[in-house]
């Protein structure tokens, strides 16, 4: 049981670590895409900000833990299968350039791992939507409005003003709005691990009460914070780049909608995606300044891939949970993990002619053979 918590905790780890490299871009894209601060500065200041908010409330971390699936249900084989589908989606998505939400894929994860151990009858219908699902489909909506009601304002402002001098302003103000979305992001989704290794502390020690200890807290943070400093530059690309391309007041606009919201639904325990926000935000920036400047079909591709994400991961959950139902299950379910997201990070430079050269190569190989048998 202990070699198995221990497991647990290491994986939720390696999911948090994946989080923060996946959310990276929510933090630093528009920044370093108007050229706000160098892409180096911003991951670093970006995951300390993320391990300084870990540690502001804790609020998001209990309603991961406890209201999303009965406590009685969850078990370190349902935990650890969790994990481990959230942990594949992220690499997944991250691999594809697609900025989807962790959250989503960690929630969807339990669920499915823990309706396949017990039953659909455990999962807390009423906190998944009130909780999750109604917050995290608000939040992109006021994202979208928010930003571009304060692109608007800013609008106002600087009417008749020389772009020459505002926007050189608005850079400088871009390291206080992006220093904030890095701050928000940490006291939001690093909590989610928390809350997570809580649950495993809880089902491997059941007579102990919920409690989320410093050492939970601190390696969660350093963990999330290690990620966002390696950055995951495909999804930032996405974000800075490919969705909408920002000036610096449209940056601190959409930073600052994003930022706002982050620090209002972790004050409530809304375990929302930042994903989700600060999306929504780029695009309702971007539109204050024209809908041809938004590229739709980027945002299209995001939206199936937000669809996507709790119902697949709970899929995965699910595939994981009856996987370590089998002799040494749970070390096969990490190792198959393992062996997936190995094959991933391989092949994460690959493209299609990539693919079509190696097929050809192997082709030429196959009728060398051939060749040389007769």
């Amino acid at each position: 049981m202990d070699v198995l918590l221990i497991s647990v905790v290491v994986v939720a780890l390696a999911f948090d670590f994946t989080n923060g490299f996946h959310d990276t871009a929510n933090a630093i894209a528009t920044s370093v895409s108007t050229r706000a601060v160098s892409p180096k500065l911003a991951v670093f200041g970006a995951s300390v900000l993320n391990f300084a908010g870990a540690f502001v409330s804790l609020k998001v971390a209990a309603t991961v833990a406890k209201g999303i699936v009965a406590p009685g249900a969850i078990t370190l084989h349902v935990v650890l299968a969790g994990i481990l589908a959230a942990t594949l989606w992220n690499l997944i998505t991250w691999r594809c350039g697609l900025p989807t939400s962790s959250s989503h894929a960690l929630i969807g994860g339990v669920v499915g791992s823990a309706a396949v151990a017990s039953g659909w009858k455990v999962v807390k219908w009423h906190g998944l939507t009130h909780s999750v699902v109604l917050p995290s489909l608000a939040a992109p909506v006021l994202g979208f409005a928010s930003a571009g009601i304060v692109m608007l304002i800013i609008r106002g402002i600087i009417r008749n003003r020389s772009s020459d001098i505002v926007e050189p302003i608005f850079r400088r103000m871009q390291l206080i709005s992006g220093g904030f979305v890095a701050f928000t992001h940490g006291t939001n989704d690093a909590q989610k691990t928390m809350g997570i290794i809580a649950l495993a502390l809880l089902a491997g020690h059941p007579e102990k009460s919920f409690h989320v200890p410093l050492w939970v807290i601190s390696s969660s943070a350093s963990a999330m914070a290690l990620g966002t400093y390696i950055g995951g530059w495909r999804i930032i690309n996405t974000l800075g780049n490919k969705l909408v391309k920002l000036n610096p007041s449209e940056g601190f606009a959409a930073e600052t909608a994003t930022a706002s919201i982050l620090g209002l639904t972790a004050h409530f325990g809304f375990p929302i995606s930042t994903t989700h926000t600060v999306s929504g935000s780029i695009m309702g920036a971007g539109v204050a300044s024209g809908l041809a400047k938004v590229r739709w079909k980027t945002s299209r591709d995001i939206l199936i891939a937000w669809a996507l994400t709790m119902p697949c991961a709970a899929a995965v959950g699910a595939g994981m949970e009856a996987i370590t139902h089998l002799p040494a299950g749970s070390s096969l379910a990490i190792t198959l993990a393992t062996f997936v997201a190995a094959i991933i990070l391989v092949t994460r430079h690959w493209t299609w002619e990539t693919t079509a050269q190696l097929r050809a190569r192997l082709n030429f190989i196959q009728q060398a053979l051939k060749t040389n048998i007769k």
